[in-house]
């Protein structure tokens, strides 16, 4: 298994964690007010902010370790530069990322459009990007796995 391929592993199995730890960890905080009380919307939108920058932070530390643990155990240096190929598979998770995020975003604001509760906007918009999250890792997995 080369490099890239781990690293989509080591990925995509950090992006569940983090979301899903971090969702079990917030479901008991949230109010028992109304659907559109101000403590609703100030507890969604603490989560996508929080959220946001645990996922940032918790990305960065396991890529380090993720390094520093390849480095040991293989004895090689992580690849200093990017080929075409690579380039080429990186562009293609980006547009699948952002194609399922857009998406998302389309339904979370066509949520608003039908009438729901904000917090039905809000639960789109996280899971969108939580999916569009694991759909960059699983390309570059696949592409590196299939080719292009």
């Amino acid at each position: 298994m080369t490099y890239q391929e781990k690293k989509s592993i080591v990925s995509l199995i950090s992006a569940i964690l983090i979301f899903g730890s971090f969702c079990l960890y917030m479901y008991p905080q949230h109010p028992q007010g109304g659907l559109e009380s101000i403590e609703t919307l100030r507890f969604w939108g603490s989560f996508v902010v929080v959220l946001t920058l645990v996922s940032i932070v918790a990305h960065i530390f396991i890529s380090i370790i993720f390094n520093i643990v390849f480095r040991i155990t293989t004895r090689e240096k992580e690849p200093t530069f990017a080929d075409e190929l690579d380039k080429l598979i990186d562009l293609k998770a980006n547009r699948n990322s952002f194609f399922v995020f857009v998406l998302g975003f389309l339904l979370a604001m066509g949520s608003l459009v039908v009438y729901q509760p904000s917090q039905v906007m809000f639960m789109i918009m996280i899971t969108s990007g939580f999916i569009s999250d694991v759909t960059g890792s699983v390309t570059k997995l696949y592409h590196y796995r299939r080719g292009v």
